[in-house]
């Protein structure tokens, strides 16, 4: 079964274990809503994303994943128009995907975008956490 899973970069900064392509990884995954991605990495590639990965909090059981491909997520992030805040805030369809064959949390600084995670296609090697259905 292919997965599409979201990492995102202070979790890997945080605790997280390096990975890399062909590696089987063991992550607590939990179930995403794509709209929580979709100015992040624009609306189409956001209806993909069925879990994140989660260091901190959760009791699901771990999941064995082979990771098949990884993807750098940078994007612009701006105040939005009309704010009354000063909160910056991902500016959608401005996501930038780089291919990398390791993730380990950092990445090279690109212009106008900030690295923000990583996009994960995997497959499932065991079964997914609580009946969850990919």
């Amino acid at each position: 079964m292919m997965l599409t899973i979201w990492v995102d970069d202070w979790q890997m900064q945080c605790c997280g274990q390096d990975f890399a392509v062909g590696d089987v990884v063991s992550w607590t995954l939990l179930e995403a809503d794509p709209e929580d991605y979709a100015d992040v990495v624009g609306a189409k590639r956001a209806e993909g994303i069925g879990f994140r990965e989660e260091h901190h909090g959760g009791e699901c059981a771990a999941t064995s994943v082979e990771v098949l491909s990884i993807d750098e997520v940078h994007c612009r992030y701006g105040i939005p128009a009309g704010a009354t805040d000063r909160m910056h805030l991902p500016v959608r369809d401005t996501a930038v995907l780089v291919p990398v064959d390791r993730a380990d949390g950092w990445a090279r600084p690109r212009p106008d975008v900030s690295f923000v995670g990583y996009l994960v296609t995997g497959r499932c090697v065991t079964g997914l956490p609580g009946g969850a259905v990919a």
